[in-house]
């Protein structure tokens, strides 16, 4: 008895742990300034320019 609540418990602790490792960097969310963009070759914010 004891021994399946262990089990439990730990993967009941562990498992998120899978989903955040799982997330490559191409889907990690990224938030910029106001007048600002995210440019993926550089992987950082510059100013927005418009047309």
């Amino acid at each position: 008895m004891k021994l399946g609540i262990a089990l439990s418990t730990l993967a009941l602790v562990a498992l998120p742990t899978f989903g955040f490792a799982m997330c490559t960097s191409e889907q990690h969310a990224m938030s910029c300034a106001e007048g600002t963009v995210y440019d993926a070759e550089t992987a950082t914010c510059v100013i927005a320019t418009t047309s």
